[in-house]
């Protein structure tokens, strides 16, 4: 069976408000700059929505290239999208003679011997995902000190964009958050127990959202956020997801909403309350194929569980790539470098419900960007 999203549900993702500048919001102006990493005058944190992404083709250049994606952590299907993204994209570019991928399989160690070796064999463009956090940064500098343009994306490094690196590229990640949060606790009824699920422990991205959910929790006096010392780590994968729901269940007894910033890994976590033979709750995460289709499993089964996504925003990778080469090739670039993310799927909305694509693999992401075909040939 096949259930598909209303028109003009996923446009929904192209709204925009605040400025993300290292680990969360900070609510700053886009400032002008003209460091190490950029173009004279190029303005960093520009503000946007999704339908200002610019064609590639603008910003390729003529001289040869080599583009490198340096990922902190590659061992789930957001990931593995993410780097079929990219090189789809690098592709439009005919310049691009070598797209190169590294993954340091959450090891900051890793992390950095990846980009340092990535700028010993002369790579122009070192698009990032720093898991590793602030840790990376001195890295991150001597790269751009190297002449390498360095456009860390969702993960921050902290730093100064425009200085330490070309730019950060990302989604407000406390509004996300705080989004996700307001609609979970809007379905709770304002009461109960709610949970926040993150990835791999300490991970600036995870924390930037806990910071959205925690604001929306205060808000309604109702909510018990049980985990109010941080984002409850699950490394972003769905066994270990389900390892960590199941001990959630059996420490806490009731909950009754999660707010999760994978929806992949979030259906190990709805596995767990099955297998514990427990009411499903309100849940909230980005989308999946799979976390879609569990609720049309078991919404019957479970009047009170209904679910949101916002989008899983593999596309903003793209971006990043786009500012990079804009700073080799010395052209300023208005295009966004922050998006706002706003709920695509609800649950509770006749015009807005879950797209389940039963020709599509679990783990595909239909917000992502790539095409059906593209997204099936993925996962063969």
């Amino acid at each position: 069976m096949k259930f598909t999203l209303k028109p003009g549900a996923l446009a929904a993702t192209t709204a925009a408000l605040a400025l993300l500048l290292s680990a969360c919001s900070s609510g700053a102006p886009a400032q002008e700059i003209g460091g190490a990493g950029s173009v004279e005058g190029q303005k960093t944190g520009i503000v946007g929505t999704q339908d200002q992404i610019q064609d590639i083709s603008e910003l390729c250049g003529d001289e040869p290239m080599t583009v490198a994606l340096a990922d902190g952590f590659g061992g789930n299907s957001w990931r593995k999208i993410t780097r079929a993204v990219f090189e789809a994209e690098a592709a439009k570019c005919p310049n691009i003679e070598k797209v190169l991928y590294t993954d340091a399989q959450g090891d900051t160690q890793k992390a950095i011997a990846d980009i340092n070796s990535l700028v010993a064999q002369g790579v122009d463009i070192i698009v990032t995902f720093v898991d590793g956090g602030e840790a990376l940064l001195p890295t991150i500098k001597k790269a751009t000190a190297a002449g390498v343009k360095v456009v860390p994306f969702v993960g921050s490094p902290g730093g100064t964009p425009g200085e330490d690196y070309v730019d950060f590229v990302a989604e407000d990640i406390k509004t996300y958050g705080g989004s996700l949060a307001d609609w979970t606790i809007d379905a709770m009824g304002g009461e109960g127990n709610l949970v926040m699920l993150g990835g791999i422990a300490g991970n600036s991205y995870s924390q930037g959202v806990f910071e959205g959910v925690k604001d929306a929790a205060a808000k309604s006096p109702g909510i018990n956020l049980l985990n109010a010392d941080g984002p409850i780590s699950t490394d972003w994968e769905p066994g270990k997801t389900q390892q960590v729901v199941a001990g959630l269940i059996t420490k806490y007894g009731q909950i009754d909403g999660i707010v999760a910033d994978y929806g992949g890994g979030s259906v190990g976590g709805i596995r767990a309350f099955i297998a514990a033979n427990k009411p499903l709750p309100v849940w909230s995460a980005n989308d999946s194929n799979e976390f879609a289709c569990l609720w049309y499993q078991y919404k019957d089964d479970n009047p009170s569980y209904q679910i949101a996504t916002e989008s899983s925003r593999n596309w903003i990778v793209k971006v990043a790539l786009h500012k990079g080469l804009a700073a080799a090739n010395g052209i300023l670039s208005d295009e966004p470098s922050i998006y706002n993310l706003e709920i695509i799927e609800d649950s509770r909305n006749p015009d807005m419900l879950p797209t389940c694509e039963d020709s599509l693999p679990p783990d595909a992401i239909l917000s992502s960007g790539l095409k059906v075909e593209q997204l099936a040939d993925l996962f063969k």
